[in-house]
């Protein structure tokens, strides 16, 4: 495809950097400096100007674009960017926007605007933040098959039950694949006789309930489900979002907020949260209200520094766990390092789910694993398939390395994967794909 990106920030370098391999990609921003950059560090066409411009998106080569990605941390210029190139060519058109009532409008009918598809990165924010939430040790989560099936990421402590043990001991679930192990920056596929070691990251994929059983066997200690006790801290859209969709959930959380108006307008829009307006950085507050006793923190404020520190000052009262959101994408593996138990940075949530949006092609469902390692796929299984009307053992021997089928669905009903199940054409899989054999995986499946 030809690709225009307008904005070349956080957001739009990384999904440049993700589809520059392969499409024919076009990135447009105001700041020369920044153009010049992309233009030597990725395989990519930089033009510096105004993406709202005609004049820039002609030169851009609008009318032969496939699609157009508006990207700026602006909402009106990207609403802007996706109608001025609705206007004049067939491209889809994607918009990042922040305000959730854009997002609204454009719902109530998807042409509005001139978009054809509308990412909110606060919303997406607080959905990844809420999907490992009641998850114990779960650092991601995305769901598959209509909900049947879950992928899920946990990192495994020093004092974890299943640190130290072989995957074959630490497998007790029937409908559970281990798919992959993160470990030092690389991906292993695992073996029974593979060892479980502390610091690694492993996946799984299956039903949501073994996920669940699996999650309390990495971390037995904490709290499972919505009996998790939750503060959120900062009343910002992410914030809200969050113990909005909390409520939704059958949680019951705690919000804190400096602003009285702000407070205010939450404790109308939140029935089910408790609304406490103060300064969450206040150590003496902090003690009061108990925030030591809750199981897990979510740090929303608008400044990446003070959800450090309440993250930290969160650890140092005794909190099980800390999520902070990180607008700076480069701080999430510092602010881990440090003390941060998970970093959720809204612009890679955002420019993943564009790009995962960019890739799915055949694939039903399209989930990255830090961010460009390795992707899980979920697709529906036709009769051209290399999986289709045989065991599975037979098919993946044809593939190449680093591929895991993690899980089946076929009539809606769940099927755990073994070397002698036979896959059927309308069935749907889940696979886990080293993000090095994507490509020739996809075109086998």
């Amino acid at each position: 495809m030809r690709v225009v990106i307008v904005g070349a920030g956080q957001v739009g370098s990384s999904i440049a950097a993700d589809l520059g391999d392969v499409h024919e990609v076009v990135v447009v921003d105001r700041d020369a400096e920044r153009v010049e950059e992309m233009n030597y560090s990725l395989d990519v066409l930089g033009i510096t100007g105004d993406g709202t411009a005609l004049s820039t998106l002609e030169q851009a080569g609008i009318e032969d674009a496939d699609m157009v990605i508006a990207s700026t941390d602006n909402d009106e210029t990207n609403i802007v960017v996706c109608s001025t190139a609705k206007a004049i060519s067939d491209a889809f058109t994607i918009a990042r926007v922040k305000n959730t009532e854009y997002l609204r409008t454009w719902q109530r009918s998807k042409k509005a605007f001139g978009i054809d598809f509308m990412v909110c990165t606060n919303l997406l924010a607080a959905e990844s933040i809420v999907r490992i939430i009641g998850l114990p040790a779960a650092r991601d989560v995305d769901p598959f098959a209509g909900g049947q099936v879950q992928m899920a990421e946990f990192e495994v402590d020093d004092d974890s039950p299943i640190s130290n043990v072989t995957v074959r001991e630490a497998d007790r679930f029937e409908a559970l694949t281990f798919a992959a192990i993160l470990r030092n920056g690389s991906i292993e596929l695992p073996r029974g006789e593979t060892v479980i070691q502390p610091g690694d990251r492993v996946v799984v994929i299956g039903t949501p309930r073994s996920v669940q059983d699996f999650a309390r066997s990495v971390a037995p200690d904490e709290s499972p489900g919505a009996a998790e006790e939750v503060v959120v801290v900062g009343g910002s859209e992410v914030g809200y979002h969050v113990a909005r969709l909390l409520e939704e959930r059958g949680f019951r959380p705690r919000l804190v907020e400096r602003d009285p108006d702000r407070a205010r307008t939450l404790a109308e829009a939140l029935p089910d949260t408790v609304v406490m307006e103060s300064d969450a950085t206040d150590m003496e507050f902090l003690e009061r209200e108990h925030v030591g006793e809750a199981d897990l923190v979510v740090a929303a404020l608008e400044s990446d520094e003070k959800n450090l520190l309440v993250s930290l000052l969160a650890a140092r009262l005794g909190v099980e766990r800390t999520v902070a959101v990180i607008d700076t994408t480069e701080y999430v593996d510092l602010f881990e390092a440090v003390g941060v138990d998970v970093g959720v940075s809204p612009r890679e949530v955002v420019a993943e789910e564009i790009t995962r949006f960019t890739r799915e092609g055949g694939a039903e469902n399209v989930a990255l694993i830090e961010s460009d390692k390795a992707e899980v796929l979920e697709i529906e299984v036709d009769d051209a398939s290399v999986l289709a009307g045989r065991e599975i053992r037979e098919s993946v021997s044809e593939l190449p390395d680093g591929v895991v089928v993690g899980a089946i669905t076929r009539n809606r009903e769940f099927i755990t994967p073994r070397g002698d199940t036979v896959v059927e054409a309308g069935d749907h899989v889940v696979l886990f794909v080293d993000a090095s054999v994507v490509g020739d995986v996809t075109a086998m499946l």
